[in-house]
């Protein structure tokens, strides 16, 4: 006798490489189109991207929901303390995307200092003909400050030290498992460095927390790389401090209210933008995918998850 195939919401976009492993093995709803009562009390789990948003009301349209699984290492949008009142387990897929994202914090420094981008424009414009494009700033031997030194905060640092960068960093607490400086706060490391890398996690405790003392103390001279959330970044005084340049310029992977980014930020020419892609690869997304989905299979089995959230391992 074959057992019927336990339901799940899909919530956000997803990649299709989990979206297909989903199909194969369960009943697949997604999130705009379940209205029927019948089938909101069936579905087990809800699955979703980074970018997901469930709160404790959207929780409780489904009565027999167990677990959330998390496609992406953030998961500011879950209201986990609800779903553990519940006993909903919340899982996500760390580590399998650290190197991309590290790769890309390293991409954008080089953008933003070496002007890469302004520097493809000005040649295929043949602007070169008017005369050489302008001197910009040295990567290797400067000073960088991290903002977080989880495991991706420790890759970028990794990559950074092949550049001889002179590396320091601040978190809630020092930490005994690498050498590089610690610094008490975000202000005050940003008045020592050249570049701010943010690497924290999202949430309501990180909130704003590079503001406009954090952008006055990294200076004119400095610039600001944001691969962490867009949240962590008071984005109006960051827009403030390059439209008047009390900062030298920025690279941004994430924003406030994505997919909208501000006309402000789009207008400037000292700011590089990407639209979230940090772990944008197929490799990486392929291994998200698998660990999502492995996640939902080892529930459903009965088994271990894999990887809960921190909040869900006790």
């Amino acid at each position: 006798m074959t057992l019927p195939r336990a339901e799940v919401v899909v919530t956000s976009r997803i990649p299709p490489f989990l979206m297909s492993g989903l199909q194969e093995k369960y009943v697949v709803h997604e999130r705009e189109h379940i209205r029927d009562p019948q089938v909101l009390g069936r579905v087990k789990a809800l699955v979703g991207g980074g970018e997901a948003k469930i709160d404790a009301g959207y929780m409780a349209l489904f009565p027999a929901l167990q677990m959330i699984s998390i496609c992406g290492v953030g998961y500011d949008g879950i209201d986990v303390a609800a779903a553990k009142k519940r006993g909903i387990m919340v899982t996500h897929t760390p580590d399998v995307l650290n190197d991309d994202v590290a790769d890309l914090a390293l991409g954008l420094l080089l953008a933003v200092a070496r002007k890469i981008p302004a520097a493809d424009k000005f040649t295929r414009n043949a602007d070169w003909l008017d005369g050489p494009f302008q001197l910009t700033r040295k990567l290797t031997g400067a000073k960088l400050g991290m903002v977080g030194m989880g495991r991706i905060g420790q890759a970028i640092a990794k990559r950074a030290a092949a550049f001889d960068m002179d590396i320091s960093y601040t978190s809630r607490n020092p930490r005994s498992d690498v050498s590089y400086r610690y610094v008490a706060t975000p202000t005050a490391l940003a008045a020592e460095v050249d570049f701010l890398v943010i690497i924290t996690p999202g949430g309501a405790g990180t909130k704003n927390l590079i503001n406009a003392e954090v952008l006055k103390a990294l200076g004119p001279q400095g610039f600001l790389v944001n691969v962490a959330r867009g949240s962590v970044v008071d984005q109006a005084a960051l827009i403030e401090a390059l439209q008047k340049k009390m900062i030298a310029g920025a690279g941004l992977d994430v924003f406030v209210d994505e997919p909208n980014v501000p006309a402000e930020l789009r207008k400037l020419d000292n700011v590089v933008l990407t639209p979230h892609i940090a772990s944008g690869t197929v490799e990486t997304r392929k291994a998200m995918s698998a660990l999502a989905l492995a996640n939902l299979d080892a529930f459903t089995g009965g088994q271990p998850v894999l990887t809960p959230v921190p909040e869900c391992r006790s």
